[in-house]
Formats: structure tokens, C-alpha cells, sequence
């Protein structure tokens, strides 16, 4: 097996991804956990390893941003299980539940799979995209019909001219050539 992905935290706070030689952020290390990459965050300066504080930070900033998991209650309950006679058996006990979880739905997938033939999660992907594509094709071909590159910005709309103004430009454009 190979060793994991080092990323190095320095004191001004920004994170270090040794391996594609460049500064990245949470969403980046929230990208990681997610492709299953595994990596250990190293603070520059005492040469810890601070990578649960980095998750931490991760599902922090998950939390705050649409719809959260944890309830107030479910973290008041985690807080109040450090320091007890429980506290070790308390985080076996959630790490554990989420395995089974996931194990549970993966079972529910194959399950869904082998009686319809096709895995729910990709066909609700492969829908999203067919969508998405056509929606964009649609958006393209409008954006030619008005002569614009649909990543313009929108031309101000000016309404059509009413009869009155018609008939004052047709009395002025009459005058002149008189």
C-alpha cells in the first residue's frame, strides 16, 4: 500500500498539498475524503498530525451550509460524552452505526439493481445529466437565435415602440424629405 498524501499546514493557516506542489483549501481536503485518497495533514511548525482537526473543520463548514446532518441535540450529546466512563465506547458505537448505514444502502442498491437491472443512484446521475445537456443545448440555441454567445451578459430590453411613436417618427422622417 502507498503511503499516504502528506499536506502541510503552515502557520499563516493555508494547507499544502505536497503531492501537486500547490496551496489548497477545505473543499479541496472535503474532495479528497470523497475520491477516498488517503492523507495525513501535518502542522508545519510541531510536526503533528492535526488531520481530525482538519475534518473537523470540513464537516464544520458542511454543517453551515445547507441542510446539516447533525441535529443541536445529537452534538450536545457528543459533547457531553468526553471525559466519561463512556466516552471511548460512545465513538466506537457512531463509527460503527455509520458503517452499517453504508452497508445497509450499498446492500439497498444491489438489492434495487439486480430486480430492476440498473443501479438507482446512476440512473438518477444519468438523468441529471441528459438534462442538464439539454438544457444547455436549449440555452445555446437561444442565445444564437438572439445573435449572443449565452455567456454574455444580457442586453438591456428595450420595449417595441408604441403606435404613437411610430406615427411621430413617420411625420418626422416625412418632414425631412419634404
Amino acid at each position: 500500500m502507498s503511503e499516504p498524501r502528506t499536506i502541510k499546514k503552515y502557520p499563516n493557516r493555508r494547507l499544502y498539498d505536497t503531492e501537486e506542489s500547490r496551496y489548497i483549501t477545505l473543499a479541496d481536503i472535503r474532495r479528497l475524503v470523497l475520491e477516498k485518497i488517503d492523507f495525513l495533514v501535518i502542522d508545519k511548525k510541531s510536526g503533528q498530525d492535526i488531520t481530525r482537526a482538519i475534518l473537523l473543520q470540513v464537516i464544520s463548514e458542511q454543517e453551515q451550509i445547507g441542510e446539516p446532518i447533525m441535529s443541536r441535540d445529537f452534538l450536545s450529546h457528543v459533547i457531553r460524552s468526553y471525559g466519561g466512563a463512556m466516552q471511548g465506547f460512545v465513538g466506537s458505537y457512531l463509527e460503527q452505526s455509520i458503517k452499517l448505514f453504508m452497508n445497509q444502502q450499498q446492500h439497498l442498491r444491489d438489492r434495487v439493481r439486480n430486480v430492476v437491472g440498473v443501479d438507482p443512484v446512476g440512473l438518477v446521475t444519468d438523468i441529471a445529466q441528459k438534462n442538464y445537456s439539454r438544457w444547455k443545448s436549449v440555452q445555446e440555441e437561444i442565445a444564437r437565435l438572439l445573435g449572443r454567445h449565452p455567456d454574455d451578459e444580457p442586453a438591456e430590453h428595450t420595449p417595441p415602440p408604441t403606435a404613437a411613436a411610430k406615427k411621430r417618427s413617420k411625420k418626422s422622417s416625412h418632414r425631412s424629405s419634404s
